[in-house]
């Protein structure tokens, strides 16, 4: 075998993983090369056996029979070979009802013994001349054939002419007893990775052929599928198939299956040519297996050795896949003492383990997505620097390392790379450019030399292929309108040394982008200038962050003076249409205070409103409501009620009436969808009877005798809800002493709560400050609105004098 030699490994000397990797890959070449030789081997010495037992000659007598044979028939000695295997002619009697019997003591008959002694010689093997001539071509192809998938193939193109065959199978039995499929021809790759693995329990054909060596034919689908579980997506596709051992004395563990379409048994002359067909691939089968087998224990030994003298951390892995055919873990064929210690020294050795089962959680990391792409063929793959601590000589130390993830044929070399102090230097400066957008410049006047670093060629969208731009040539980067500065500030560098920090823009493939370059120059011993150090910042994202707040508040500024003049405009529209009586009025023997609070909260006037006048007829109007929404189109909404209500009931119109003909206006006005609560009531002094109504709007509150009570609300709903609404009347006798609030929801509701809360605070606070003196109606006001009012508030408080 050959070797190669390692040059000694100094300390702090990391070798080429890569040139590692070359070094097992030509020692995989060599075992191939022995795989061949072993291969070739065995065949020959089959052959030699075969004629040795039909002749009953030496060794050296049987390998010149062999020769002479291949001379005479123009064929190579290995083809001689695979066709004096393909000879092999003792057939078990118990392979079919064809098997010759012999008779008994008894004179019955009975199949031939089935295991023959090691000095039984085989007998020819009789088969009809096509099945001869179809076993000869297919011996000669044999010769060509070194992987069971490539047999697998082989035996189809084979099988299809003579027997109508649509797939071959086959499987191995492997340590433990388990059956592998090793090859296959005429199925998906999808049904292989589902079939791949067959357990040893009963209920499979394949497995129950391997344990009785006996063929399986499998003739009739339905009481063969009631018998066995049978392969296939669906079972249906193959209506007939026989799986065939390798001759069970033989101490072979390979069955091969053949599959077809169609229906109905195998005759005779079917059966004598698949008998023919397995005794012909027999050599090449148990060579096949045994090699591979053989070879990968010295593979394995060879890799572990080498890996065993490598001075740094790696691991060789071999992925595992799922029935689906995805790679669920990885192998760890071999592995180094410092591999170990990364991958977490308490768990031991890693060798022979899955990596999963070594590092749980695996698949949460970026290195597992690293390997599963360079095994696709993603090229090499290095993770991030990370720092690992471990214990050297007794004391902890924090080291920075990286993962590089290498194919090498099947399989993964997986190295850890140590970052001496300078790697982590350069790698942090790196960084420090990347995250704050910022790159180094250096100009050499002396010898008229640029030098870059990577981060200036990204801020510059400049090609690192185009090479850096000489000093005097940057200001040609800017814009049209950005290079004259630029130019005069380069210029006064290089004549005067002055250093400068200048900003200019760049047209680039994302748009315009905001710079800055500060430079100085460093001169030599005699004053000369001879190199000019620079930096250059992208300040695109702070420029436009500066630019959009900028526009942010003048946008703020603009939208608070239209609203500050809206408000003065609505609020001296609303003081217009609704002046507020500076004293208590009297209305028809009734006291009468009003109270409007505007809302503290927002800028927007709201449409609280009332109406409080004495009807030509002596009676009293008193009307109290509240338009939704706020500023101008609130105040003349408001407007348009309450002279409209007003009008209609001072010339003879019910409330009931009114409120219908208030509901029609709201429904066509210029908001079709504009909303409105109201509570109106007329006050009859000659008997003191108060008839009221109401749309939706909170009921009046009486105290009578230091006692709080809401009147009882009539029908009615909310103006401008509906096309046909139904509002109703009630009445109520007021007597000497009574005080009656009416009033709109700002004064009673605080969110979140519910407004039934809000009344039982109004009932509570009226009741506890029964004082009849003007002024009267502040203080509960003060005790209602402790917190800031974010809804305008409208108060009638409506006074029966004791002395009536």
């Amino acid at each position: 075998m050959k070797s190669d030699r390692f040059a000694p490994t100094t300390s702090g000397t990391v070798p080429d993983v890569v040139e590692l990797a070359r070094v097992v890959a030509q020692q995989r070449a060599e075992m191939d090369r022995l795989r061949e030789h072993a291969a070739t081997t065995v065949v020959v010495e089959r052959a030699k056996g075969v004629v040795m037992a039909l002749a009953g000659c030496t060794a050296d007598a049987a390998e010149e029979t062999l020769y002479q044979r291949a001379k005479a028939a123009g064929r190579t000695a290995l083809e001689e070979c695979w066709v004096t295997l393909g000879e092999l002619t003792p057939a078990r009697p118990s392979d079919d009802a064809d098997a010759p019997r012999t008779r008994d003591g008894n004179g019955s008959a009975t199949a031939a013994a089935s295991s023959p002694s090691a000095d039984d010689a085989p007998a020819p093997f009789a088969a009809p001349d096509d099945v001869a001539d179809a076993l000869s071509r297919l011996g000669r192809a044999l010769v060509h054939v070194d992987t069971h998938q490539a047999l697998a193939q082989c035996l189809l193109n084979h099988l299809v002419p003579e027997l109508d065959a649509e797939s071959v199978m086959i499987y191995v039995r492997r340590s433990g007893g388990g059956l592998e499929l090793s090859g296959y021809a005429g199925i998906d790759d999808g049904l292989a990775a589902r079939w791949r693995h067959v357990p040893p329990f009963s209920g499979m054909a394949v497995v129950d052929a391997l344990q009785t060596g006996e063929p399986r034919w499998l003739e009739h689908f339905s009481e063969d599928s009631r018998r066995y579980l049978l392969i296939g997506e669906p079972p249906e596709r193959w209506q007939s198939r026989v799986w065939l051992p390798l001759r069970a004395w033989d101490g072979s563990d390979v069955c091969i299956g053949v599959l077809r379409g169609r229906p109905g048994a195998f005759t005779s002359h079917d059966r004598t040519h698949l008998r023919g067909v397995v005794r012909l691939c027999a050599g090449r089968l148990r060579s096949l297996t045994s090699s591979s087998v053989k070879l990968h224990e010295a593979d394995t030994n060879a890799v572990r050795s080498l890996f065993a003298a490598l001075p740094v951390p790696a691991m060789l892995l071999t992925p595992v896949t799922s029935s689906s055919g995805d790679v669920e873990d990885f192998r760890v064929d071999a592995a180094t003492a410092q591999a170990a210690d990364l991958l977490g020294g308490s768990s031991g050795d890693p060798t022979g383990r899955r990596l999963r089962e070594v590092r749980p959680g695996l698949t949460d990391l970026p290195v597992w997505q690293g390997c599963l792409n360079a095994l696709a063929g993603g090229g090499p793959w290095e993770s991030e620097p990370f720092a690992h601590q471990q214990s050297v000589d007794g004391v902890l130390e924090l080291a920075t390392y990286s993962v590089r993830v290498t194919r090498l044929e099947d399989a993964l070399v997986v190295a850890w790379l140590r970052h001496d102090s300078s790697d982590r230097q350069e790698q942090r400066l790196a960084e420090l450019q990347r995250l704050g957008n910022v790159g180094w410049a250096n100009w050499n006047l002396a010898r008229d030399e640029s030098s870059w670093s990577a981060q200036v060629f990204t801020i510059l969208d400049r090609d690192p292929a185009d090479g850096p731009v000489r000093l005097d040539g940057v200001p040609g980067l800017a814009l049209p309108e950005d290079r004259p500065a630029l130019r005069s500030a380069v210029e006064a560098l290089l004549r005067e040394g002055r250093p400068f920090d200048t900003s200019f823009r760049i047209s680039g493939r994302s748009g315009v982008r905001h710079l800055r370059l500060v430079a100085e120059v460093v001169a030599d011993g005699h004053g000369t200038p001879f190199e000019v150090h620079g930096v250059v910042q992208d300040l695109t994202a702070r420029r436009r962050a500066e630019l959009a707040l900028v526009e942010s508040e003048r946008a703020i500024l603009t939208q608070h003076d239209v609203l500050q003049s809206e408000r003065i405009l609505v609020a001296r529209l609303q003081n217009a249409l609704l002046p507020l009586p500076d004293k208590v009025i009297d209305l028809s023997g009734l006291r009468v205070e009003v109270a409007y609070l505007p809302a503290q909260a927002g800028i927007h006037v709201g449409g609280d409103w009332f109406s409080a006048v004495e009807l030509p007829d002596g009676d009293s109007l008193f009307v109290i409501g509240d338009v939704a929404g706020h500023g101008v189109d609130a105040v003349a909404t408001m407007a348009q009620l309450r002279f409209t209500a007003k009008g209609m009931v001072s010339t003879g119109s019910s409330l009931t009436g009114a409120l219908s003909r208030l509901n029609s206006l709201l429904l066509h006005s210029r908001d079709p969808h504009g909303t409105a609560t109201m509570v109106i009531a007329r006050y009859h002094a000659e008997d003191r009877r108060l008839v009221w109504a109401q749309a939706g709007h909170t009921p009046p509150l009486l105290l009578r005798d230091g006692a709080a009570t809401y009147l009882r609300r009539p029908r009615g709903m909310l103006l401008g809800a509906t096309l046909d609404p139904h509002f109703e009347e009630a009445e109520h006798r007021l007597e000497p002493g009574d005080r009656l609030l009416m009033y709109t929801d700002g004064l009673v509701e605080r969110a979140p709560e519910n407004i039934d809360v809000g009344l039982a605070r109004l009932a509570d606070a009226a009741a506890a400050h029964p004082e009849h003196t003007p002024g009267s109606l502040g203080t509960l006001l003060d005790v209602m609105l402790e917190d800031e009012r974010r809804d305008d508030v409208c108060v009638l408080d409506i006074r029966v004098p004791r002395d009536l």
